[in-house]
């Protein structure tokens, strides 16, 4: 059996099966980036298997180390609430160790302008071109927060513009985040969804950019995101545990 201890990500889950499936397409680029580290994936929520059912079957198969590792680019509700309640929940004898979330990290922001380019962009249109960074959005000022500074550092890499925008729960939307670029006299405008895998709300962002000059795909299985989450999982593993099945 591998000594290395299992990683376990947890999605959010989604009604819409474009998530899975992107969801699973990230997991297979992480394996391949850790060959040695086995890799498993549960959701909160509409899609299975749940976060107990993993953990019930690794701990069927012996395993006794998992670091837990919550698939949200930012640090809001679920991050904070509902996966250390999850966990908790641990079978006997599983140590877990709770890693951090995906954001902020500059290698997302190298992922976010990949997917830019790979939408047609290419990196002298830069200084012309304004940049919505749509998120999900989220009620936690500390979520909020992180997206707002990561729009002002990137617009420092060399964009016209930089604005924050959101699908839900906090404004700006993505729409009026296009207009407010055009009126700043952007030659051109584009949206990078600040989000893992398509649904509903993803799908907000799609609508909202209606009007942009360019529209880049979800964060997906690109290679940066990938790293991310391995070096997430490096970092945790000189953690304290943060639950013992009881």
């Amino acid at each position: 059996m591998n000594s290395a201890p299992v990683l376990l990500v947890i999605a959010h889950g989604s009604r819409d099966p474009r998530h899975a499936a992107t969801v699973h397409a990230l997991m297979g680029e992480v394996r391949a980036q850790r060959p040695g580290v086995r890799v498993e994936t549960a959701f909160l929520e509409f899609n299975v298997p749940s976060v107990q059912e993993v953990l019930e079957s690794l701990a069927a198969d012996g395993v006794r180390d998992v670091v837990a590792l919550p698939l949200l680019l930012t640090r809001a509700f679920h991050a904070k609430t509902d996966i250390p309640a999850v966990l908790r929940e641990a079978p006997r004898g599983v140590r877990i160790r709770q890693a951090e979330v995906l954001g902020p990290d500059p290698l997302l922001v190298s992922a976010l302008e990949r997917r830019l380019y790979e939408a047609g962009l290419h990196p002298a249109d830069k200084p012309t071109t304004g940049v919505v960074l749509a998120s999900a959005g989220s009620s936690d000022p500390e979520a909020i927060a992180v997206i707002a500074e990561i729009a002002r550092e990137w617009r420092h890499t060399g964009w016209c513009a930089v604005r924050p925008a959101f699908a839900s729960a906090s404004l700006p939307r993505t729409e009026d985040a296009v207009r407010e670029l055009r009126a700043l006299g952007c030659e051109r405008v584009a949206v990078a969804p600040y989000v893992l895998a398509p649904g509903r709300l993803p799908d907000r962002i799609v609508s909202g950019a209606a009007d942009a000059d360019v529209l880049a795909d979800v964060l997906g299985p690109a290679p940066e995101v990938a790293r991310v989450l391995a070096e997430r999982y490096e970092t945790a593993l000189v953690r304290e545990l943060v639950a013992v099945g009881a």
